[in-house]
């Protein structure tokens, strides 16, 4: 039998009397992160079973809007380059560059 290593990435959201998160912590330990402090995050996690995706988003209630923009823009701009390196499908990684350069530009994100 062979042995299993074990790596935990923690959450932890502190909400308000409302039940709105004022602060959200994470920690992976491999990683050296422990409670590192964020304003917004997305997990994804795909049901097998299911065939669907299953998510969490969350953002603090003092998470500016300007800010939001720009956490959209790189989370498809991320979501493009893992899709290439999950799948090798250059031209539609390319479509979907090409969509992100769209979304910074309507929404002035430029660098």
């Amino acid at each position: 039998m062979a042995n299993t290593i074990t790596s935990k990435i923690e959450l932890n959201v502190e909400l308000d009397e409302n039940r709105i998160p004022e602060k959200l912590l994470w920690s992976a330990e491999d990683g050296g992160i422990s409670n590192a402090e964020a304003k917004a995050m997305m997990l994804s996690v795909w049901d097998d079973k299911a065939k669907e995706m299953l998510r969490i988003d969350l953002w603090t209630k003092d998470m500016p809007v300007d800010e939001m923009k720009i956490f959209f823009h790189q989370t498809l701009v991320a979501m493009a380059n893992t899709f290439n390196r999950a799948t090798q499908d250059e031209k539609m990684t390319a479509t979907m560059k090409d969509f992100c350069d769209y979304f910074a530009e309507k929404l002035e994100l430029k660098k």
